[in-house]
This record gives structure tokens, sequence and C-alpha cells, in this order.
């Protein structure tokens, strides 16, 4: 399946990912995805330990290309808990 048909479930979807798609007349009609996926960082600034409480944020790059704004902690590699509803970080896993 095309990126471009899923709409903005693509940016949470990896291989071996589950995912329900309804098809109608051979066209996707909807996409649905669990309501939070894990998702490795692969690209962020480096991480300040012992920042946790600031609140402060920073922008990772996860490896479906989708951006989503971390704590300053976060570090590349690390496993994300992401809300596929609203895009927003949860936890790290």
């Amino acid at each position: 399946v095309a990126p471009a048909a899923l709409g903005d479930a693509a940016d949470y979807l990896v291989e071996q990912a589950i995912a329900i798609i309804a098809y109608y007349n051979g066209d996707i009609v909807t996409v649905e995805i669990p309501a939070a996926v894990e998702l490795t960082v692969t690209d962020t600034e480096p991480g300040i330990q012992g920042d946790r409480v600031s609140g402060a944020k920073k922008a990772a790059t996860l490896e479906t290309g989708k951006v989503v704004q971390v704590p300053l902690h976060i570090n590349i590699g690390d496993r994300l808990r992401v809300d596929t509803r609203t895009g927003e970080y949860i936890s790290r896993v």
C-alpha cells in the first residue's frame, strides 16, 4: 500500500506493524492503527542528563520520518511510545 493512501497513519507504521484497512470498491476508506506505538529515535540533539523537570522540549525524528517534540533527556536510539491520535510523546520505553 502506498504511504499516500494511508494518510497520517503512515507516520506511525513500520514493517510488521498491525493496521486494519477497510476497502470499498478497491479504494482505501479507513485505516485503523493502535492508539499508541513504539518507535525508535533516529535523529535528535544530544540529551541533557538531569533536565527532566523543566518541561523544555526538543525535536526528535523517529524511524518513520515523523518529527515529535520530546523532553531534553531523549537520545538517538531511544524507543519512545507515541500517541497516534495526537502525535505527542508519551514516554520512553
